[in-house]
């Protein structure tokens, strides 16, 4: 099956995304946390603003669009310019919006990022329409996906396990990124997993589904129900397996770090997009790895997006058993 007739769905949030940055926003060390700090009714000046959209959902759904699927997104938006600003960034990406929905009550969801001079941020965020989803089996017969791809839902565990059980009955392929409002529901997401067939998940949420074992002994219970699973652990790489090996993979290369919104998003899809074609583990985590490495390198979380015909260079990959 070609890519362009594989159709993956993204599910999750939509945001509107304003970076501000500046010297202003520079943390000092108070023992061993960073702070940034401003003086109440004070007014500082930023050096420079940028308008974006994010959201792990329509992140993705640009990573499966420009790597040639046919890729649609699935959420709630408000009937405001925020909203009319996700949309246009999705079309300019091909990206197919009918499964959108409107919240004529909540506004779009937004952050505001406040971007220090070493590319860490602070992020303000009003959750809004990207908190509602309503979704129903009709919309998920419209969606007509071969993979469905979850991001954090804010927490709302009955709209995932509705998501999971009609995938499972319909033989749609799952990729998952949950938040942590999901894996909140601890014993509750560990019996979805059978549904599932790509976890992507960081270091710390493998754990703490696994109760603090090991990431290895985790991802070896993981693997005993579902093909795929991804760890990844910020500088130190990620963790990959396909039910027989262990890959573990650094990182791609060394870039200035820019602004780091965005990255878990095109590292996870990043994956999904190679497997979903057919391509082994280790061109996954290539892929993954770039299209992380990209995406902080430049502000906002679909800037550094890669499409299929970006040239690669080959990464150290360790292979081990399971």
């Amino acid at each position: 099956m070609s890519k362009e007739s594989i159709r993956i769905i993204s599910i999750g949030a939509a945001i509107q995304d304003i970076f501000l940055r500046g010297k202003v926003f520079a943390a000092h060390k108070e023992g061993k946390q960073e702070i940034q700090e401003f003086v109440l009714g004070s007014k500082n000046e930023v050096e420079s603003i940028v308008f974006s959209t994010g959201g792990g959902a329509t992140n993705a759904a640009v990573t499966f669009a420009r790597h040639g699927f046919d890729s649609g997104y699935m959420g709630m938006i408000g009937d405001d310019i925020a909203g009319k600003a996700v949309l246009e960034a999705l079309h300019k990406d091909g990206v197919d919006t009918a499964l959108v929905s409107i919240d004529k009550q909540h506004n779009t969801g937004a952050s505001v990022i406040l971007l220090s001079p070493n590319g860490e941020r602070t992020v303000l965020t009003y959750r809004g329409a990207s908190n509602q989803y309503d979704i129903d089996e009709h919309d998920l017969d419209s969606a007509h996906a071969q993979w469905l791809y979850i991001s954090s839902l804010s927490g709302d565990f009955a709209a995932l396990q509705a998501i999971a059980e009609y995938a499972k009955r319909h033989d749609i392929k799952v990729a998952i990124n949950p938040g942590k409002g999901e894996l909140q529901h601890n014993h509750h997401f560990l019996e979805l997993l059978p549904a599932i067939t790509i976890l992507g998940l960081n270091k710390e949420e493998m754990q703490q589904l696994y109760d603090g074992i090991s990431v290895e002994d985790a991802i070896r219970r993981a693997a005993e129900h579902i093909p795929y699973i991804l760890v990844t652990d910020g500088p130190n790489g990620a963790i990959a397996t396909d039910g027989t090996k262990l890959y573990r993979a650094g990182v791609y290369q060394d870039v200035p770090v820019v602004d780091r919104i965005g990255a878990g998003d095109a590292f996870n899809s990043g994956f999904v997009a190679k497997i979903a074609q057919g391509e082994s583990v280790e061109a996954a985590l290539t892929f993954a790895s770039a299209n992380s490495t990209s995406v902080v390198s430049k502000i906002g979380a679909k800037a550094g997006i890669l499409s299929a015909r970006d040239p690669l260079h080959t990464m150290p990959i360790d292979v081990s058993q399971l």
